[in-house]
């Protein structure tokens, strides 16, 4: 599949390249794993020295590394090097006289080696930065690690960084550029199941191209086959990020998954406090979100939690849920139960996709759902023009038939009548409105 999209993201990767050929400039790049991070930095830097840390030994790492970098640079390295402290050292003298790219991916990898590498590292950049002429590029797919790597006030690295990405999936639009050029005859509900089963992560949409997988049927059984690099997904990125407690917050994010969004509801089923795993999930892990009515006051307590990621909001929701199935790899049962509840599960994920349609279209200063105590007068989306004083206020159904704007009018009165200065204008949005 070719390279779509990221088209602010290379404009920046190509300005701080520009800038570290005057003095050394140090990038992070994270984003969950499959996000496309290396892909983004080899379509910027056609030429770099790219170093992958995998987990051996630290001797052995840096004897792979002195291959690479004598080949990009084509120049004869002598000596040995058993420490990377010492083959950084070296690069970054080099870059004295010689401007180039250094990628550094899976950084966060280091803690497994040598967890003084961070240390050392800073104490050479520091010494050199300011008269070498290095890009140099650190990627990492676990975010909660190389957060505490960059932003921990403790840790050696923190404040280093000239620049941070944060890689985040494909937009809805790029979506719809992708099925235009491969499948131009999609339906609106394929773009939707597209929507919904990749979230819009490069390597998901890579797979669903290669296979052809355009229709909801075909994404289903790419998905649920035995050698389907889906099903074991969840586990094998979440486990690493979790450690020892991931059975607890795998329990938490298929209840979320599950409608039970509420912490008083996790902590009635798991009949424990939760509140410490929820902050964590949302503050260290980035997995999920506090969704609280708009125009709530500050410390509202009138709050649900959302699973950010697509992709692993149906993992635990329908594989995770369904594990004693996936052991005995019956995948047509799964199907059928993810084909039984497709039209109300895609529903919520229809009012996401309009806010984020809504969203691109830059006309609004905040967009949020509403709702009253007791989840009572629910809309699906308010967005509001602060500076203009207009409201949006929506009602998404995927059947258009089941719009109802008088009753919507109604569940609105409260909301209206609170802001009087606005000019409100009523919508209603259904799978037959997704290309608007």
């Amino acid at each position: 599949m070719k390279f779509y999209n990221r088209t602010k993201e290379l404009a920046y990767l190509k300005n701080i390249s520009d800038d570290a050929k005057v003095s050394s400039r140090m990038t992070v790049i994270v984003g969950r794993r499959r996000i496309g991070k290396t892909k983004l930095i080899k379509e910027a830097y056609k030429r770099s020295i790219y170093l992958f840390v995998s987990r051996k030994n630290e001797a052995l790492l840096c004897e792979e590394f002195i291959t690479i970098i004598q080949n990009e640079l084509d120049i004869k390295i002598f000596g040995e090097f058993k420490k990377f402290k010492d083959l950084f050292e070296y690069l970054m003298v080099l870059s004295k006289t010689t401007s180039f790219t250094l990628v550094i991916d899976e950084f966060q990898e280091f803690l497994q080696i040598n967890h003084t590498i961070y240390s050392d590292m800073q104490n050479i950049w520091d010494s050199y930065k300011d008269d070498s002429k290095m890009n140099l590029i650190l990627s990492g797919s676990i975010y909660s690690l190389m957060k505490k790597i960059f932003e921990d006030k403790k840790e050696p690295l923190f404040g280093r960084a000239n620049h941070k990405i944060h890689l985040k999936p494909f937009t809805v639009q790029t979506l719809e550029e992708i099925l235009e050029e491969h499948h131009p005859s999609y339906s609106n509900d394929d773009l939707l199941s597209f929507y919904i089963l990749t979230g819009g992560v490069a390597k998901y949409v890579e797979l669903f191209v290669d296979n052809k997988a355009f229709t909801f049927e075909k994404q289903l059984d790419l998905i649920f086959d035995e050698n389907s690099l889906f099903i074991d997904e969840g586990k094998n990125l979440l486990i690493e990020e979790f450690g020892k407690e991931y059975t607890t917050y795998f329990s938490i994010l298929s209840l979320i998954s599950s409608s039970k969004t509420s912490r008083s509801e996790i902590e009635s089923i798991l009949g424990k406090n939760v509140g410490g795993y929820l902050d964590r999930l949302e503050n260290e892990y980035t997995i999920i979100k506090k969704v609280k009515p708009i125009f709530a006051k500050e410390g509202s307590r009138t709050l649900k939690y959302e699973i950010i990621d697509n992709f692993f909001h149906f993992w635990f929701r329908f594989i995770y849920k369904n594990r004693s199935a996936i052991e005995i790899e019956n995948y047509e049962y799964i199907k059928s139960l993810v084909k039984r509840d497709y039209n109300t599960y895609s529903g919520r994920f229809l009012e996401k996709y309009f806010i984020e349609k809504l969203k691109a279209s830059g006309e609004y200063s905040a967009i949020g759902t509403y709702w009253e105590k007791g989840n009572q007068n629910e809309i699906d989306i308010v967005a509001i023009n602060e500076d203009e004083k207009k409201m949006l206020i929506a009602e998404v159904k995927r059947n258009p038939e089941k719009i109802d704007m008088t009753l919507l009018e109604e569940k609105a009165q409260k909301l209206i009548q609170k802001h009087s200065k606005y000019k409100v204008g009523f919508k209603g949005y259904s799978i037959e409105n997704i290309r608007i």
